[in-house]
């Protein structure tokens, strides 16, 4: 089967299905949004017209034409043609792509191998199965190709930005990757949400398949591996499970406190834990808390989380959320401006998922609107979120919520006491008030019993510098910012 690549203005009658598709949507759609997302697309066309693959240049907007267009256009094909078309969306990378576009690929048995082919493998396909009539195809269930092994290939080490939040993570993750079975296991990650403890794991998954093609590896969220034990129970089927799981070389298996009070599926993972350490497999956790943090997982199991390497990833500091928003946007094929990236940046301190959240926000903002990216375009497009920071946090809530951490008086913090236990909050207090909050230094001293401004710099100094040194310091910090946040 040959497929030609043709742009939407395109409407050659081998390729007239697709143009009087666009030609539908753009009578449906408005202006603006057709301009925006549909009219760019990209498409290959089978010969008999009986499949469409849409080439999407880069998650953004893959996402984007998944969530918000693909069931129409799916429905559209469909009324154009008088029978099921089947609508497949492709991932490319860009630099394949840029070779590729202008030639038409070779035959191949289905459009998401020829896709795949012609735009390198780093493809990532999505495809919407045809449906039997159009009303049926505008709710087709959607179904994600993926591979046995469940990684994500754009996830890697040379895609993660590196900084002191995570580096010792990082450098234990690599040295996993390149000696699995070795020191560090089991390797434990674990942090607050959003800071890229899955993104180390699909690394180490990766850089090991990349040296050892034929090994046997496998990513598995936790609940997923509670569907599988609850599937296996049902059907009478553990020797398929244990087959599966306990011949693997390297087991990836995220947020494992998905295991509470689960008492079957921590008796088969505790099964499956010693059989992969006894033939020298490797196992990496992740959870959003320190082995012995775990609530309602028996002591055996904790036990053996803890035995190999614990690694905490910590909230990143300012220049490392510089720097991963640029790097976002560059694989984005967009350009953020530095100034724009220190204003998201000091805005956004919580987690490496909402810095994402309010780039793509930025960007989608960018392209409807058609304006240059600047600081007040991102103010714009962030006013929400901004106005809610604004609006929630102030210097007595921040007070109030640090007393309350602290089991102190809210009243201690601008008394004149100085023993420890109040000092410290006091001075976690002020730091605080500093970070969230557009007060300065003098207008902050008043407002923690009229104490003068050089006792706030040296409070704010003093913390910054021991949140890079102090991992209990920096998570407490963290919880204390994601609190006042909401």
């Amino acid at each position: 089967m040959s497929l030609v690549l043709i742009p939407p203005e395109v409407s050659e009658p081998a390729e007239a299905l697709w143009s009087a598709c666009v030609q539908r949507l753009a009578l449906e759609l408005p202006a603006q949004q057709f301009n925006t997302w549909i009219r760019p697309l990209a498409a290959q066309v089978s010969q008999t017209a009986d499949s469409v693959t849409l080439l999407l240049p880069s998650r953004f907007k893959l996402d984007c034409i998944r969530t918000q267009y693909a069931a129409r256009i799916a429905a559209a094909l469909q009324a154009v043609a008088g029978r099921p078309v089947a609508l497949e969306l492709v991932l490319a990378s860009r630099p394949s792509a840029r070779a590729t576009l202008g030639k038409p690929a070779p035959a191949r048995a289905t459009p998401a191998d020829a896709a795949a082919d012609a735009l390198g493998h780093d493809a990532e396909a999505w495809t919407m199965e045809p449906a039997s009539s159009p009303v049926a195809a505008s709710a087709a269930t959607a179904k994600r190709v993926e591979p046995l092994h469940r990684l994500n290939s754009g996830l890697t080490f040379a895609t993660l930005v590196e900084g002191t939040a995570n580096r010792m993570a990082r450098a234990a993750a690599m040295h996993v990757a390149h000696h699995p079975g070795q020191l560090y296991n089991p390797l434990f990650i674990y942090g607050g949400v959003g800071l890229g403890k899955t993104h180390l794991m699909h690394a180490i998954g990766n850089q090991l398949l990349a040296g050892r093609s034929a090994a046997k590896v496998l990513y598995v969220h936790a609940e997923q591996f509670v569907t599988d034990v609850v599937k296996s129970y049902q059907r009478k089927t553990f020797d398929e499970f244990k087959a599966r799981y306990h011949s693997l070389d390297l087991l990836l298996i995220d947020d494992v406190q998905f295991f509470a009070n689960k008492e079957r599926t921590q008796e088969e993972f505790f099964n499956a834990f010693e059989a992969l350490l006894a033939k020298k497999s490797h196992i990496v956790m992740t959870s959003d808390t320190y082995p012995k943090g775990l609530a309602d997982i028996h002591e055996r199991l904790v036990s053996r989380f803890d035995a190999g390497l614990t690694v905490a990833i910590e909230p990143p500091e300012l220049e490392m959320r510089v720097a991963i928003l640029i790097s976002k946007a560059e694989a984005e094929a967009a350009a953020l401006p530095e100034d724009v990236a220190f204003f998201v940046a000091k805005n956004v301190r919580s987690n490496v998922r909402e810095l994402e959240g309010a780039l793509r926000k930025i960007l989608a903002y960018s392209r409807f609107n058609h304006k240059e990216i600047s600081i007040a375009l991102a103010r714009e497009a962030l006013r929400d979120l901004l106005s809610i920071q604004n609006r929630q946090i102030s210097v007595e809530n921040i007070q109030k919520t640090v007393a309350d951490f602290y089991k102190i008086k809210v009243a201690d913090m601008y008394s004149r006491k100085r023993p420890a236990n109040i000092a410290r909050p006091r001075q976690i207090a002020m730091f605080l008030a500093k970070e969230l909050t557009q007060k300065s230094l003098p207008e902050i001293g008043e407002l923690f019993g009229g104490r003068d401004h050089t006792t706030v710099l040296h409070a704010v100094r003093k913390i910054a510098a021991e949140r890079q040194t102090l991992s209990e310091l920096n998570q407490q910090l963290h919880v204390l910012e994601q609190t006042l946040k909401g």
